[in-house]
């Protein structure tokens, strides 16, 4: 079953001033079909939200606790959660 989700990750390392925002939206876009945004916290974690379809939010949430990503990954926690809407594409904030 692939239905469409929305999966909320917080990703937790050296991930801000490195481009991690850039490359997370440039690999949402080539996955395709994901709608949400990247988003610098406060307290220096990215929190990431995609929502699409199951497969390819899988795909996004991969990626981001892969060796393929700027700065340094030491953790990414994640909830799953039906859609919300409301994003048209995905965006950097």
């Amino acid at each position: 079953m692939n239905e469409d989700v929305r999966l909320t990750a917080w990703v937790r390392g050296r991930v801000q001033q490195v481009g991690f925002r850039w490359f997370t939206r440039a690999n949402a876009l080539e996955i395709g079909g994901l709608n949400g945004f990247a988003l610098n916290l406060d307290d220096g974690r990215v929190q990431v939200v995609a929502e699409g379809r199951r497969e390819n939010c899988h795909r996004l949430l991969d990626w981001l606790r892969s060796d393929d990503t700027p700065g340094r990954v030491d953790g990414v926690t994640e909830i799953w959660d039906t859609p919300r809407g409301g994003y048209e594409g995905f965006a950097i904030r």
